[in-house]
């Protein structure tokens, strides 16, 4: 596996400790990845069928519905923003061959960005509006939608912007826990809050951690969320280059690095973890190659690679996969924002 390889190079710790770190390795694991390591191949450059006349904008929220056969997706109505496209649904459904089976969403949501489908199959969706012109009474909040569009829920206050507990600055992404707790990360971008919320099912504010810095417990720009069997919350800190897992309390559990610059994050029924990485280069968490890293919440064993199309990531802000996602099959979902498409990946 990769990082037994890579063991055989460094002097590895193993991931159960509290904290895991590759920083002073230049020679990083995805650079020593074989094909065997790399199961994973391109099955769709521009996976789902679009309405006539409409193409993918920039896409960062991808997930299943809870029995896996199909997939949502929020994108920004085929630009990077919904603003000024009343008439174009962000919100999608599709079947796993592609099929647009239905849409909503229309002039609610400026900016989506984070997104989860909870065991219910109602649809939550971040809008993280705070770039640019944006129109009075969008973006800053938290919607959650039923199966069929209805609207359920609305956290924080429709383009308001702050830092107290009933509003939010630009929201990355939200998570809903089996008891039906709410976790929301809060602050796109590294001057963002810099935080993680967590309220009721009913939307009442209970606590919230973290603040800006790269200390432990610390954020920039957290950006994905997702939760494991054992309920621990794994916080995309890419900012940082890195993973914190914490208990829903806020109390921090462990650090790990070698999933390289985590944009995005989806944990499967099998407890394997998948993290984007769309922004290293030699610029930013140098030697390290974007793509996405598959491995192991149980012991953060990284198995497997699914290697970033853009040859050049230092030619772009960003590239390859923000979003991902898992359908029942195994297949793998590539949100892009830069490129402004949908990858399907497929086992070989």
């Amino acid at each position: 596996m990769i990082q037994q390889r890579a063991a055989d190079i460094f002097d590895f710790v193993r991931p159960s400790a509290t904290y895991v770190t590759f920083a002073a390795c230049l020679l990083c694991v995805p650079a020593i990845v074989h094909a065997q390591d790399r199961p994973y191949t391109v099955a769709d450059e521009a996976w789902g069928q679009l309405p006539e006349g409409r193409t993918w904008g920039a896409i960062s929220a991808v997930y299943p519905g809870p029995d896996g056969r199909t997939i949502w997706v929020a994108e920004r109505c085929g630009l990077n923003s919904c603003v000024g496209r009343s008439d174009v649904a962000p919100v999608l459904r599709f079947d796993l061959d592609g099929r647009l089976l239905k849409s909503f969403g229309a002039g609610m949501i400026a900016w989506p960005h984070g997104m989860y489908v909870d065991r219910d199959g109602n649809v939550w969706v971040t809008d993280a509006a705070g770039i640019g012109s944006i129109p009075e009474g969008v973006g800053h909040v938290i919607h959650k939608f039923s199966p069929d569009g209805e609207l359920l829920m609305t956290l924080g206050r429709k383009g308001v912007a702050g830092d107290g507990p009933d509003v939010f600055r630009q929201p990355s992404d939200v998570l809903v826990a089996p008891n039906g707790d709410i976790f929301v990360a809060d602050g796109h971008g590294t001057g963002g809050n810099n935080r993680i919320m967590k309220f009721s099912a009913d939307g009442r504010f209970l606590m919230q951690w973290g603040s800006t810095g790269e200390a432990t417990g610390e954020f920039r720009d957290p950006h994905a969320l997702a939760m494991d069997s054992q309920g621990r919350l794994f916080v995309a800190d890419r900012g940082n280059s890195r993973i914190q897992i914490f208990d829903q309390d806020g109390g921090h559990l462990a650090t790990w690095t070698q999933f390289g610059r985590p944009s995005g994050l989806f944990i499967d029924s099998s407890d394997v973890l998948y993290a984007t990485d769309s922004e290293s280069n030699t610029r930013r968490n140098p030697g390290w190659r974007r793509g996405i890293y598959i491995g192991s919440v149980t012991d953060g064993w990284v198995t497997a690679f699914i290697p970033d199309p853009e040859p050049d990531p230092d030619a772009s802000a960003t590239s390859g996969a923000e979003g991902v996602a898992v359908d029942a099959v195994g297949n793998v979902y590539g949100a892009e924002v830069g490129p402004q498409t949908l990858r399907r990946y497929v086992r070989r």
